[in-house]
């Protein structure tokens, strides 16, 4: 069990390492930006992510450091992972070009700390899981969803309607978070 523990927390340490690594390179090259932005034009990668929370919050509650940041590193490559769209709406090229603006312009100091906003949800949403408090983590992922709307319109204005459908979902998985974590307790109960 103690070598298994071991490898779990050596892979998270991996994936966490890689995710830091891509987030350094995504920042760093506008090139390899443009190109993922515009496969990230490609809607699914905007509804993979909201549901990505679910394998997320299941490796939280599972107590697992490499499912927790694999699934990290794979929520970060989502946005390039479809084809580039042969058509795509212009709220939601508008909503995506002030994306790559804001990643691409100046990092002041509030800039810093609102971006880190998205580390310490997922942080705390990881903890909340990790420590079995169901109420805090649904609270958590529809809040994370709920601001992601409210930054979205107050950034964007109308493009930002552009993110309701991925919000949504992600208010939705909130749901599917209280039935799954009801029914593993209910598994662990049961003789």
């Amino acid at each position: 069990m103690k070598s298994s523990n071991n490898l779990d927390k050596i892979l998270g340490a991996a994936f966490a390492l890689a995710t830091i690594a891509l987030i350094a390179f995504a920042i760093s090259s506008e090139a390899f930006l443009k190109w993922a932005f515009e496969r990230h034009q490609n809607l699914l990668s905007w509804y993979i992510r909201p549901l990505s929370l679910i394998p997320f919050c299941y490796f939280a509650y599972k107590r697992s450091w490499a499912g927790v940041f694999g699934t990290v590193f794979l929520l970060m490559t989502s946005m390039f992972w479809f084809p580039r769209p042969e058509s795509v709406s212009p709220q939601a090229a508008q909503f995506l070009q002030m994306e790559m603006d804001y990643l691409l312009g100046d990092w002041p100091i509030g800039k810093v700390l609102t971006a880190l906003l998205i580390p310490l949800s997922l942080g705390a949403l990881a903890y909340a899981l990790w420590k079995r408090n169901l109420w805090m983590g649904l609270g958590l992922v529809a809040g994370m969803a709920i601001v992601k709307g409210i930054w979205s319109l107050m950034v964007t204005g109308e493009a930002g309607k552009s993110t309701y459908g991925p919000v949504a979902l992600g208010v939705l998985i909130s749901v599917a978070i209280y039935f799954g974590y009801r029914r593993m307790e209910k598994g662990k109960r049961a003789p």
